[in-house]
């Protein structure tokens, strides 16, 4: 199974000048962890995720007043439709984060979340046996 198979094509996109609390609510809005950051002074987009938002919060700072911009992750990694979603996972891992921008040709295609790929597992079949009376934050052993 490709990226393109799991991706969103439907992004959600704000500016740098919005506050958080408008690409919280956004993001809210539209069930979605992450908003692509479009700033046409930028060499790129970036992306501001639902943890760059706590992250402000959990610093005591005002969100009413921060800025997408100043908070975003710029340092992108991009995936293309052509990937595995094992590749896709994967680089997921190495970053340490949960959504990746899907480009081809230089265009945004779609966006990848963790979710999407663990969907796409399940619906395909995967499957993963849990002991019973294996709880969440347990290890089976």
């Amino acid at each position: 199974m490709q990226v393109r198979d799991g991706m969103s094509s439907m992004v959600l996109t704000v500016g740098p000048g919005h506050t958080l609390r408008a690409a919280a609510k956004a993001m809210s809005d539209r069930h979605v962890g992450a908003a692509v950051v479009l700033d046409p002074d930028a060499m790129g987009p970036g992306i501001l995720t639902e943890r760059d938002v706590l992250d402000a919060i959990g610093k005591g700072q005002d969100v009413d007043a921060e800025l997408v911009g100043d908070h975003l992750t710029q340092e992108v990694v991009f995936a293309s439709p052509e990937w595995s979603l094992e590749e896709a996972a994967a680089a997921m891992v190495r970053g340490g984060f949960r959504h990746l921008i899907v480009t081809d040709a230089g265009e945004i295609r779609g966006i990848l979340s963790v979710r999407d790929v663990v969907r796409c597992w399940t619906d395909d079949g995967a499957i993963c046996d849990v002991p019973a009376g294996a709880s969440v934050g347990q290890s089976a052993g």
